[in-house]
């Protein structure tokens, strides 16, 4: 295949950008005379858009300490480092307490490695999805405010289950809360 002289070349180039902007502008004007399909979110949807989401959805991270045994695997699985429990014990009755459980939600991938590693079901993903922020530390969801005891498993009985979303829908509403006060 032969190349083109410089003037054939030069009006074969403008010719191709003249019909490219004119095919993208096609495009562009027959959307001008159709009804707008934009959706007024969060104003005005039929239903909240939790209850429209999969079974499977990965949403942010949630923890029921009723469960939490200390075990810290979902914090040793993470590859990301986003899980920070401390786990202490007192000497005096042995019993061990979950000081601090913390999830960086800025941070988190969503993976579900964490939650695939807990033996006792005590972090899931639920389907909240709808964490905005500032800063990137009010990214960081506290899951203990004092000191707790380790849950004990039980094989006898499970725990029961609580509603999915309401531990983290509470907690975010916490960090929304702080930042209208301030």
């Amino acid at each position: 295949m032969r190349e083109k002289s410089g003037i054939a070349a030069y009006f074969d180039n403008a010719w191709k950008a003249a019909y490219s902007t004119f095919e993208g502008l096609a495009v562009t004007f027959s959307w001008m005379f159709r009804r707008p399909i934009t959706i007024q979110y969060p104003d005005k949807i039929d239903k909240p858009t939790q209850e429209t989401l999969p079974d499977g959805y990965r949403g942010i991270l949630e923890v029921d300490l009723d469960r939490c045994t200390g075990c810290m695997l979902c914090s040793k699985t993470c590859p990301i480092d986003c899980i920070r429990v401390k786990i202490e014990k007192n000497e005096e009755t042995k019993e061990r307490f979950i000081t601090s459980f913390d999830i960086d939600i800025g941070k988190c991938m969503y993976c579900g490695l964490c939650t695939e590693n807990c033996k006792f079901g005590a972090i899931h993903h639920s389907k909240e999805f709808e964490a905005t922020a500032c800063k990137r530390s009010d990214l960081v969801i506290h899951f203990t405010d004092q000191p707790r005891p380790v849950a004990k498993p039980k094989k006898d009985r499970e725990p029961v289950d609580k509603p999915l979303g309401q531990v983290v829908r509470k907690k975010l509403k916490v960090c929304f809360e702080d930042k209208e006060g301030k």
